[in-house]
């Protein structure tokens, strides 16, 4: 019996171990992607170098239609806390959760005019627009 208890500890040791190598591979990978996030709207924001380079590529440049996971990409974590996202029929609505200020207001607008969207101001009923192809 003690030599099974024994067994039992030990597995339960290198569960505790492997929890926390798990939770910081988590964490490790929620860093990555608010990186990529970043790095992602900062090429869509900023205006190319030279003339001759590309134009940032949305995915209707393939001829594939917009998705609601295709937009929450494009924002970073903190920003896109502030959003929320509906698919409509030709369009994606994305409206805030709450007052966005100025600063927040220009980098959502700059990351949806950048990728074809703009915005419908009607009071209450504001949002930011972005067509599905």
């Amino acid at each position: 019996m003690s030599e099974e208890k024994e067994k039992v500890e030990k597995l339960t040791e290198r569960i505790d171990e492997l929890l926390i190598i798990l939770n910081s591979v988590a964490e490790d990978l929620r860093q990555v992607s608010g990186s990529l996030k970043s790095l992602a709207v900062s090429q869509i924001t900023q205006p190319p170098a030279t003339p001759a380079a590309p134009a940032p590529v949305t995915p209707e440049v393939y001829g594939k239609k917009t998705s609601i996971d295709d937009i929450r990409m494009m924002f970073p974590e903190d920003l896109e806390n502030l959003l929320s996202f509906e698919e409509k029929q030709d369009y994606i609505m994305i409206k805030p959760r709450q007052f966005l200020g100025s600063d927040n207001f220009a980098k959502i607008a700059s990351i949806i005019r950048g990728i074809g969207g703009d915005y419908v101001s009607a009071g209450k009923g504001s949002h930011f627009r972005v067509p599905k192809n």
